[in-house]
């Protein structure tokens, strides 16, 4: 299987965590976002969306976002569990997973993207192109500060982002805050559980992928 791939993108690096994490290979091939290639009608056809990750099974069959992807790994490679053992389990880790991207990956994106200015005129993920908009960044850089503070509490109280052990909410909120720092945004002083945390995390060896 081969997945499509930009080295700096913050999806795609979700992805290879994920398979790190499992010990699993792919071959990568790497999509030239700055260069439009994921316009190109050859990418295209394999996601309309015009976005990376995308995993093509040896079959030729491609799978687009992020969850997909790794529900497949997961299925093919239960062990180590990253989605949950549990019904309990796996609700929690949805659950968090659902909240790192909604409440914090979805406003590091507009404060990143209404902000660089390598995203002028690209300011939405996909085919279409959206002109920035400042006010979306200015609240975008509130909404993570404050999802921040709401998951400096869930950590207060929890080694990890959606209970004891390391999942895969924890490879979404990881790569969020390692997003921000494209606008020059770090971990608020205030949220030591966040940075106690990111400390630990970013010890793993799949940090590094």
């Amino acid at each position: 299987m081969k997945l499509y791939d930009y080295p700096t993108a913050p999806s795609p690096r979700r992805v290879r965590i994920f398979l790190a994490e499992k010990g699993v290979e792919a071959e990568t091939v790497t999509v030239d976002l700055a260069k439009g290639e994921q316009f190109a009608d050859d990418f295209r056809g394999r996601n309309p969306d015009c976005a990376v990750p995308v995993l093509e099974l040896d079959d030729g069959t491609c799978i687009s976002e992020v969850l997909a992807i790794c529900q497949y790994i997961e299925e093919l490679h239960p062990q180590p569990s990253l989605l949950g053992g549990t019904p309990e389990e796996r609700a929690r880790i949805s659950m968090w997973t659902a909240k790192v991207e909604l409440q914090g990956l979805s406003a590091a994106a507009d404060a990143v993207r209404n902000t660089l200015k390598a995203f002028d005129g690209r300011s939405v993920l996909g085919p279409v192109g959206y002109e920035q908009i400042p006010e979306l960044a200015e609240r975008g850089f509130a909404r993570v500060d404050d999802f921040m503070h709401r998951l400096d509490a869930q950590l207060a109280d929890n080694p990890f982002v959606a209970g004891d052990r390391f999942t895969i909410a924890d490879i979404a909120a990881f790569v969020m805050v390692d997003f921000m720092k494209w606008v020059r945004t770090n971990i608020p002083e205030d949220c030591t559980s966040v940075s106690r945390w990111y400390d630990e995390v970013s010890q793993r060896p799949s940090a590094a992928a």
